[in-house]
């Protein structure tokens, strides 16, 4: 009955969200997106939010009704979820946004470190390396593969960051993964394990495509963190080198070459990225605001 555990999720959510993004917005924590939008923001943080929510009623049922609600291996994965989306919410709350001189990428953020600047952003990197190290312990694997592991949950973390520069993208990518790898290995082991992260992730993407809402980074290193688990726990051995190959060289071309611009050059996928999207529906409060030139 651990599939249980998605729909729940997707249940609170639609409760949880909504009042969320109210939440942000009152508060007056919004971001300017790339279309000069004002947005609420972070979203990640109602997303993890509404995860904790749908898992204390599971675990209470899990425990103490001797329900199988929860995966197991939920507990080994846990830290480095909720640790790389605290990481996250950090490099949003206290990082220099957009400011010109901020650093950016991780060649960025090494020639801060050389510079002798500890930048959030590094502060990131270096938070998720270390969770990653913890998670991925403890598994039996030879040197070689405990350390290809955990540089493919990194990559992918790092990943979804990259591709969250249009909205709803990185829950697309979300999306697709889950159905690949549900389809590939005829199995619903990504949702019963991580469900609770995933239903939250479709609840906010109607937020997304319709501009009311930013991931941020908190949400993006949240979303690269279920699809990293989802690649470590779901794949073979052999095919977690091959998916570790795909992420690391789609992540170079991230830093080097700009991934919205090749998705726009490609009809297929242009439209596949705005699928969904609907800019004259925003309410009021959420109609463009351009910032000053």
């Amino acid at each position: 009955m651990t599939w249980v555990g998605f729909p729940v999720a997707i249940g609170v959510a639609v409760l949880v969200v909504p009042a969320g993004v109210r939440g942000l917005l009152d508060a007056g924590l919004v971001r300017v997106n790339y279309r000069g939008s004002r947005l609420a923001f972070p979203l990640g943080a109602v997303l993890a939010t509404a995860a904790l929510v749908a898992l204390a009623p599971l675990a209470f049922l899990n425990d103490r009704a001797d329900l199988e609600l929860l995966a197991p291996e939920l507990r080994r994965w846990m830290p480095y979820l909720l640790g790389v989306a605290f990481l996250g919410f950090l490099d949003d709350s206290l990082g220099r946004g957009e400011a010109a001189d901020s650093p950016r990428g991780w060649r960025g953020h090494a020639r801060a470190l050389r510079e002798g600047s500890l930048s959030t952003g590094a502060v990131k990197a270096l938070g998720a390396l270390a969770l990653a190290a913890y998670v991925v312990s403890g598994r039996g694997l030879e040197s070689w593969r405990y350390l290809a592991d955990i540089a493919l949950l990194i990559l992918t973390t790092n990943l979804f960051n990259l591709l969250d520069l249009r909205p709803g993208r990185a829950e697309k990518c979300l999306g697709l993964l889950c159905v690949g790898l549900c389809l590939g290995a005829w199995t619903f082991a990504p949702l019963e394990l991580l469900g609770i992260f995933a239903g939250p992730a479709m609840v906010g993407a109607a937020f997304t495509l319709r501009e009311r809402a930013m991931l941020g980074d908190t949400g993006a290193n949240l979303l690269g963190a279920v699809g990293g688990v989802w690649l470590l726990t779901t794949l073979g051995a052999d095919a977690r080198l091959v998916a570790l190959a795909l992420v690391g060289g789609l992540t170079i071309y991230g830093e080097l070459r700009s991934i919205s611009a090749t998705i726009e050059s490609v009809p297929p996928l242009r439209w596949l990225d705005s699928l969904g999207r609907a800019w004259t529906t925003a309410s009021p409060e959420f109609r463009p605001q351009r910032t000053r030139s």
